[in-house]
């Protein structure tokens, strides 16, 4: 082959002109990234005064949140599902998921387990799980102080708390929050629960005290007393003296018959029940509320829910109109509260689900304004 030739055969074979359209690389959008917050991360992102104006603005506004549904189930009635939607029509969803297994202590777990479920109202797609319980403790106590800005006098000094469980040290720790508490007297049925209870906040504000029993006090996730607002604090043996004695009377107790009578309560006091949550359970008796001027936290909930309110209207102590507002017109203005220092004011709290809405959207937004800015 000839070199004429051989440089022939490399030349490429002429083509057709065509046009060629380059268009940009399509990426599809990431998927959102679903965060837990663990208990001690719902505990850092919930400070009380942030909550409580979180829960004064959710009240203030309309929202939506379905009775929620009790789901028994066995037969003994041992093992509940409870169920808590709630939604506010713009950025949020979310619903509480909690079982209640009465026989878990004697296993040494916890009888109520609860996780918080948040989605996007726009996708529907989960923006983050949060741990339930905690979320709860939190809200509740909130909801209490609340209320006692509403409702207590505002130069309460002395605190009664009723029962030595788990809400127990956030319940005074939001009243002494929101009302200058000088003194706080712990009451259990169990005195030896009481005294614990005591030492261990003591040691929250102070340092660790040591135990007659050599146990270790509690992790300071129970919740501390603010170091501005420390109380003087001592536990109780007689209830009866305890309630006269007290500005604000806290009951936090699963009791079935009343512990609070009304024959007991002295003018310008402020009963805070948050306990009984069916029909089975009672705090005080029918003489408290005939007595007292009664607030809820929400008409349907304490109707349906709340077990001395429930019990009071059966028996005809009271009638529906002595209900005379819920935390959404106390918040709105549309009734005053507390009218002057000598009324008797009773609040009861069975919880609702804007509140847990309320919490958990605060416990995000804390986290995002957290972050370092680019």
């Amino acid at each position: 082959m000839s070199l004429l030739n051989f440089s022939r055969t490399l030349r490429p074979a002429p083509t057709r002109e065509t046009n060629v359209i380059c268009r940009p690389l399509e990426i599809p959008p990431a998927k959102p990234v679903m965060k837990h917050y663990d208990a001690a991360a719902v505990a850092a992102a919930l400070d009380d005064s942030a909550l409580i104006e979180a829960l004064r603005a959710t009240f203030q506004r309309e929202t939506l949140a379905p009775p929620r549904q009790h789901h028994v189930l066995d037969q003994a009635r041992t093992q509940t599902l409870l169920m808590m939607p709630a939604w506010d029509g713009t950025d949020a969803i979310g619903v509480k998921l909690v079982t209640v297994f009465a026989g878990n202590p004697a296993r040494g777990l916890a009888a109520v387990n609860a996780l918080y479920v948040l989605f996007d109202a726009h996708t529907g797609a989960v923006r983050a799980t949060l741990d339930g319980t905690e979320l709860t403790l939190r809200r509740t106590s909130a909801a209490s102080a609340l209320a006692s800005q509403l409702l207590s006098r505002p130069d309460s000094q002395r605190l009664l708390m009723v029962g030595t469980g788990a809400l127990a040290p956030h319940l005074i720790r939001a009243h002494c929050r929101v009302r200058p508490i000088r003194s706080v007297a712990i009451w259990g049925r169990n005195p030896e629960h009481a005294q614990r209870l005591t030492r261990e906040l003591r040691g929250l504000v102070s340092g660790p005290e040591p135990h007659a029993d050599h146990e270790a006090p509690a992790p300071p996730q129970r919740g501390a007393i603010p170091e501005a607002h420390v109380p003087e604090l001592h536990a109780v043996a007689d209830l009866r003296e305890a309630v006269a004695q007290a500005d604000i009377i806290s009951c936090a107790t699963l009791a079935q018959e009343p512990l609070i009578h009304g024959e007991w309560l002295i003018p310008g006091q402020h009963l805070d029940l948050v306990g009984a949550f069916n029909e089975r359970m009672r705090e005080t008796d029918d003489a408290a509320l005939v007595r007292a001027q009664v607030f809820v936290d929400t008409r349907d909930g304490a109707r349906a829910d709340a077990g001395e309110i429930i019990h009071a209207l059966a028996s005809g102590a009271i009638s529906p109109a002595q209900l005379l507002a819920d935390l959404h017109e106390l918040t709105r203005g549309l009734h005053p509260g507390r009218r002057d220092g000598t009324q008797i004011t009773l609040f009861k709290s069975v919880g609702h689900a804007l509140e847990d809405l309320a919490a958990a959207q605060l416990v995000l937004a804390r986290e995002a304004a957290s972050r370092p800015r680019p």
